[in-house]
């Protein structure tokens, strides 16, 4: 494995300060380890959310060998403890899902759990956990009726569904737009996302002139871009996954609709979507938990950039946010479990609570509920096939262009 300059800074970094404090940076020779920490996860290997499932294993394996091989294990009081992550393919199934998190608890029996990816399954599996008082740590399940249900063990990472378009809509209203509509998948997180757009709209004096929910699943959105391109609006908001924007953009470059900005919730930050849609994603703005060039950065895995660097070290890719806050949930797992200097489950439980760290991804601690409230959400926009920050202006890297070069 070929590491970068600023890689194999933090590598460096991390054996410099085990050797100061006398312990095992990581495996050598014997096996260095007192015990294991068993952690499981399900994911998404195949079905609909196959390339966000990649993305977030990718995101957890990318802790796990972090921890293992660079930072020298979980510290636990006197003794340090190999991580391991126990997989299952939920087929982007919340039954199977469900099945297969029992499994892990029953079975493999896990001290801990990493969510799946969505919402959704999420749902499913965040119950499991709590009706067998075992943590869960995610960053992928953000919408708001998750943390309503008063759960005790299910902890989030990233920024809370209701407001993923919160920084993009603020922007745009900023530089003019005065009317939308949104388009929604009618799920939880696309709902949760909708519904935070249309008070953010409102909030900002952008009148939405119409919402529209469409099935689970659906193959061709040329009714509601069509009725959306007869209503005219300054600004289309769609709410789904990566297959959704898929769609939304290519149907409206079939039907003309053009307005002067599109934003799309999950999909314009994935270099996928540039690759697949080409110049037809130009000017299309995207929420994103967060972005190699961020401002970021912690004692663990450096900078943003540090850790984006060390991440395409292990995949030969750029880590796309989905993977970064994977890596963010298992960190939090991990510091919690130092924290407490034990793996008994009200005892980390706790330190998750009094959480409060500074990390690559950003800031994380969490409130009452489990949602981290320290972390703001950034907008990201294509611009010339390149994926640039625009929003909020702290976080900005290029100026967001409205109405965008191939809009209205």
């Amino acid at each position: 494995m070929r590491l970068s300059g600023s890689v194999l800074g933090i590598v460096l970094a991390w054996l410099l300060l085990a050797a100061c404090s006398g312990e095992p940076a990581g495996p050598s020779g014997s096996d260095p380890f007192d015990g294991t920490v068993r952690i499981g996860a399900t994911f998404s290997e195949t079905g609909k959310f196959s390339v966000e499932g990649k993305d977030t294993r990718q995101g957890y394996d990318t802790w796990l060998t972090w921890v293992n091989e660079v930072y020298g294990g979980i510290r636990v009081e006197d003794q340090r403890y190999r991580a391991e992550i126990v997989y299952y393919d939920d087929e982007s199934d919340a039954d199977t899902a469900g099945r297969l998190t029992q499994r892990l608890l029953d079975d493999d029996r896990v001290d801990f759990l990493l969510g799946p990816y969505s919402s959704g399954l999420t749902t499913g599996t965040s119950a499991i956990a709590e009706a067998n008082d075992v943590l869960m740590v995610e960053g992928s399940g953000g919408s708001d009726a998750l943390f309503e249900r008063g759960f005790r063990n299910l902890f989030y990472v990233a920024t809370i569904a209701s407001d993923y378009t919160r920084s993009g809509i603020e922007a745009l209203a900023a530089r003019g737009a005065r009317t939308a509509v949104v388009a929604h998948e009618d799920t939880l997180f696309a709902t949760a996302v909708a519904q935070g757009a249309v008070r953010h709209l409102e909030d900002n004096g952008i009148e939405v002139l119409a919402v529209d929910a469409y099935p689970e699943g659906i193959q061709d959105v040329s009714a509601i871009m069509t009725k959306s391109r007869d209503l005219d609006p300054d600004v289309f908001v769609g709410g789904g996954h990566y297959n959704d924007a898929v769609l939304f953009v290519s149907s409206a470059a079939e039907v003309g609709f053009e307005p002067g900005g599109m934003l799309i919730t999950v999909g314009p930050s994935n270099p996928r979507l540039v690759e697949e849609l080409g110049r037809d994603v130009d000017g299309v703005l995207g929420p994103t938990q967060w972005e190699p060039s961020m401002a970021y950065e912690g004692l663990y895995f450096g900078s943003a950039a540090d850790y984006a660097d060390y991440y395409e070290s292990l995949w030969g890719e750029a880590p796309v946010y989905q993977a970064a806050s994977a890596t963010a949930a298992a960190l939090a797992l991990h510091l919690a479990i130092e924290a407490a200097g034990s793996t008994d489950t009200g005892a980390v439980r706790a330190a998750l609570r009094a959480l409060s760290a500074d990390t690559f991804y950003g800031p994380i601690s969490f409130d009452e509920r489990g949602v981290n409230v320290s972390k703001p959400m950034g907008t990201i926009q294509v611009q010339d096939g390149e994926i640039v920050v625009v929003a909020p202006d702290a976080a900005a890297t290029a100026v967001l262009q409205y109405p965008s070069s191939d809009g209205g």
